[in-house]
């Protein structure tokens, strides 16, 4: 028995018709004869939908109770029982309530497949679990049920249910998708035409990648290498020369000109590391470039740049690339066609735009690094020919025409020595040279025809011919040599410039950077991944700190490459063996590696030493508060006990009242003063674990005006505003600081007002702003930030006022329950407190339908 297959209709947004096309579906096949069963399906009261299902056999469902109340769910059992040939599944990401053998739906239509049961079913874009944060930045909503994407690829077949915002709107208008009192509500918030076209396109690309992927597989099956044009894929090939950002902001206009169109840069680095990789610093540019532009930047290893090339181009499927002419002068071209040549000659299906730029024709700046003893097999075959089979043709051609002279044809065999040397090296201009001297004696001194000379001057002639063509030969390579020294030496400042550049461009902590540090060392050194290790302890397993590539080795034994840094790290690689000369360059990254760990290490004690400094800081303030602001209550306190237990003196009713009263009054005051120097203390230290759950502010306000007048407050609190996801202890406490600081700098008769409203930030979820206003003195717009400090009084406020923590405390509280406290000017002078908390969120009842039954506003209390 094989697994069933899946089918998927995939909508953008609730309404859009993928349950009506699942049932036409399911008409056809039955006309065709085949077994189809609905397993559920919601119509959600949409009369087309409900007819479509009459005339399909429906597997009753199971019927569940919880918390009292009664859901009805697909009866897996039954539906096993019945084993049709297919099964409708309606909404997939659903959450079966408590009870059910699987807490998903899209579980249990695995079960379905697994039986060999052919399933069709309906998923919402929102729901995929990829695209969550995505679609709440969009539509401010959260969705809590979800589908992972895999259940979703895995689909034998996807067809996406399409429909215009203006359509989907209209429907909606028309009451065909929800109930005629969610119509405004729809349409002003979740529906609005911005959102669903963003919907829509969120769809249409991720359909769009399923689809790239169904045809990558379908030509690697079939073994297909040619490009086939259902997509423009712009591959633009880089040197790491000046011409690279030119070439890139052309690829990038080219694809910009069709809908869907993706850019893809290329640099194809030598196997053998540095050798051939042009700049790095204009290569990071460039990447950088790249990714700005929307496209994607790739390294490639290979000898042969033209080959490497169209590999990658025909390996992505790409329909263009960008090449920039050569900036090779007209003589370079003896050592070859070039690659936009090469390229342009086997490109095939794929179209080449060659773009001109102003370094054309000018020169590379730099001859290639090449060793001289590695110059290429085809370099070195033609060194050889030249060297060894051009002395005897020469000497044919000259034979043939009478000769021209001893001393012309010399000249002559000596260029061909010149030119093997050019072409091959050292050893086929040496080759040369023999070869010639031979040649020469042979054909041309007399006796000919012989290898012996009559003349002194002859012997001489040829001997001399022979020293100065490997003189010849060995000053051309000499000076290849140092050009690849200097090249290298060029390319190696250039590579630690760039090093030196990232590094200190990094964050302080190194975050990041010694990820970047080591894909730089994999490009750099053509490597297949590359891996930084570090032992804790001297005998202690290896750690990998940051890693580039694929499979990095997990100790230093399992590396190609290992250099050490002291005992306790070392950069490995792994892919090939490097020559010494790498080996030095390598050396610097390690040391720079070493570098940002142990940044990183004194950011951390930094931060460590900052805590403690804040620590004394405030330990020196407590002990300040203590000494005046706990004392002064403390003295009164004392005072008026010590009054009434005064043998001597015996008290008025009036007098003893009001000494108790000071007594009550101090006591209050040590009470608040206490309280904010351990919450304060809590905050420090990190103990505040906020009680995080629906609270309404009208639970809330009134309980934080306790300790001030009330004749001082306004209130204005809306009863229609959505609850808040806050601890009522912890908002009652800001609350109150807040106010108290707002009625003590008011002044007399003006009351301060607290307002409440609701609202939806741009592409953010729905929050509740508290605003505490005052029409005191103000606060200048530099001390904004510096008054929510602790132990800061700002003005000329009085020692007595307070230890300066409310407003700290009050900031601390609030932020912990993931709010904001920001203090803003009040029109027309005073200080407005702002407390900005997110809306409460409905979570999905066990049963509730993740798909079309159900307005996405309705998450959201209002």
């Amino acid at each position: 028995m094989g697994r069933g297959r899946l089918r998927i209709y995939l909508g953008a947004a609730p309404g859009v018709g993928k349950t009506y096309a699942m049932l036409a579906e399911a008409h056809r096949r039955q006309q065709r004869g085949t077994d189809v069963v609905v397993a559920f399906v919601e119509d959600h009261g949409r009369r087309l939908t409900a007819e479509l299902v009459d005339g399909l056999e429906v597997v009753p469902r199971r019927q569940l109770v919880h918390r009292e109340a009664a859901f009805t769910e697909m009866d897996v059992d039954a539906v096993l029982a019945r084993r049709p040939q297919v099964a409708l599944v309606d909404e997939l990401p659903h959450t079966n309530i408590p009870g059910c053998r699987n807490a998903k739906r899209w579980q249990d239509v695995e079960e379905l497949l697994a039986a060999g049961i052919d399933v069709i079913s309906t998923v919402n874009i929102q729901h995929l679990e990829s695209l969550g944060d995505a679609v709440e930045g969009i539509t401010g909503v959260r969705q809590r049920e979800t589908v992972p994407d895999a259940v979703v690829r895995r689909a034998d077949q996807i067809e996406l249910v399409d429909m215009s915002p203006q359509a989907l709107r209209r429907r909606l208008a028309h009451g065909n998708v929800y109930a005629p009192e969610k119509i405004d509500a729809a349409l002003a918030n979740y529906f609005r035409p911005g959102n669903l076209t963003a919907l829509r396109e969120l769809a249409l690309l991720w359909t769009a990648d399923r689809v790239d992927e169904y045809l990558q597989k379908y030509r690697a099956e079939q073994g297909i290498e040619g490009t086939w044009q259902a997509r423009e894929r712009i591959v633009v090939g880089l040197t790491g020369g000046p011409e690279g950002a030119t070439l890139i902001r052309r690829a990038a206009r080219i694809a910009a000109r069709v809908s869907g169109g993706e850019l893809l840069a290329v640099h194809i680095s030598r196997s053998d590391g540095l050798s051939g990789t042009g700049s790095p610093q204009t290569l990071i540019e460039q990447r950088a470039l790249v990714e700005s532009l929307g496209g994607s930047f790739h390294a490639v290893l290979g000898d042969d740049p033209a080959a490497g090339l169209l590999d990658f181009a025909r390996g992505v499927n790409a329909t263009q690339i960008v090449l920039g002419t050569s900036r090779r002068p007209a003589w370079q071209y003896l050592y070859g066609p070039g690659v936009g040549t090469t390229v342009t000659r086997e490109a095939g299906d794929i179209d080449i735009h060659m773009v001109t730029h102003e370094h054309a024709g000018h020169g590379r700046g730099r001859v290639p690094v090449r060793r001289i003893t590695d110059l290429g097999r085809s370099r070195t075959i033609a060194g050889w020919l030249i060297g060894l089979a051009g002395p005897p043709v020469l000497a044919l051609v000259l034979t043939a025409i009478g000769g021209l002279g001893l001393s012309t044809d010399m000249l002559l065999f000596l260029s061909l020595t010149v030119c093997a040397a050019l072409v091959g090296g050292l050893l086929p201009a040496i080759g040369s040279a023999l070869v010639a001297s031979s040649v020469l004696n042979y054909y041309f001194t007399p006796p000919i025809h012989t290898f012996t000379i009559n003349e002194p001057q002859n012997i001489m002639a040829v001997a001399i011919f022979t020293v100065v063509g490997i003189s010849v030969a060995s000053v051309v390579d000499l000076a290849a040599r140092r050009t690849h020294q200097a090249a290298r030496s060029q390319t190696e400042a250039q590579t630690l410039s760039a090093l030196a550049g990232t590094v200190l461009r990094g964050a302080p902590n190194g975050d990041g950077v010694l990820t970047a540090l080591m894909e730089q060392v994999r490009e750099t050194f053509g490597q297949e991944s590359a891996a930084l290790l570090e032992r804790p302890e001297p005998l202690g397993a290896w750690v990998p700190v940051a890693t580039a590539g694929p499979r990095p080795p997990e100790r230093p034994e399992e590396a190609d490459v290992d250099v050490p840094v002291g005992d306790s790290l070392a950069l490995v690689l792994r892919g090939r063996v490097l020559p010494g000369a790498d080996r030095r360059l390598l050396g610097a990254f390690a040391a720079q590696a070493a570098v940002v760990l142990e940044r990183r290490r004194l950011a951390r004690e930094a931060a460590a030493a900052r805590r403690e400094a804040e620590g004394n800081r405030i330990r020196t303030a407590l002990l300040a508060a203590v000494s005046h602001d706990l004392r002064t209550p403390l003295a009164g306190i004392k005072a008026s006990v010590t009054s009434l237990r005064a043998a001597d003196v015996e008290w008025a009713p009036e007098d003893e009242a009001e000494l108790l009263a000071g007594i009550e009054a101090g006591a209050d005051r040590l009470d608040h003063l206490i309280n904010n120097l351990l919450d304060m203390s809590r905050l420090q230290t990190g103990t505040v674990t906020p009680l995080i759950q629906e609270t309404d502010l009208d639970e809330v306000v009134p309980f934080a005006l306790g300790g001030v007048p009330p004749e001082s407050v306004r209130l204005d609190v809306p009863e229609s505003l959505p609850m808040i996801r806050a601890d009522g202890g912890l908002l009652e406490r800001s609350l109150a600081n807040l106010v108290e600081n707002a009625v003590k700098y008011s002044p007399d008769g003006v009351k301060v007002l607290v307002k409440a409203d609701a609202l939806r930030q741009p592409g953010g979820s729905a929050r509740v702003e508290l605003r505490i206003v005052d029409r005191g003195p103000g606060v200048p717009e530099d001390a904004k930030e510096r008054i929510f400090a602790p132990f800061q009084r700002y003005g000329d406020a009085p020692r007595g006022a307070g230890v300066g923590l409310g407003l700290a405390v009050a900031r601390g509280f609030v932020e912990a329950m993931d709010g904001t406290v920001t203090a803003e000017d009040t029109p027309g002078g005073g200080l407005t407190m702002v407390v900005s908390l997110p809306a409460a969120e409905r979570p999905p009842e066990p049963g509730e339908a993740a798909g079309d039954g159900h307005d996405p506003l309705s998450r959201l209390i209002t």
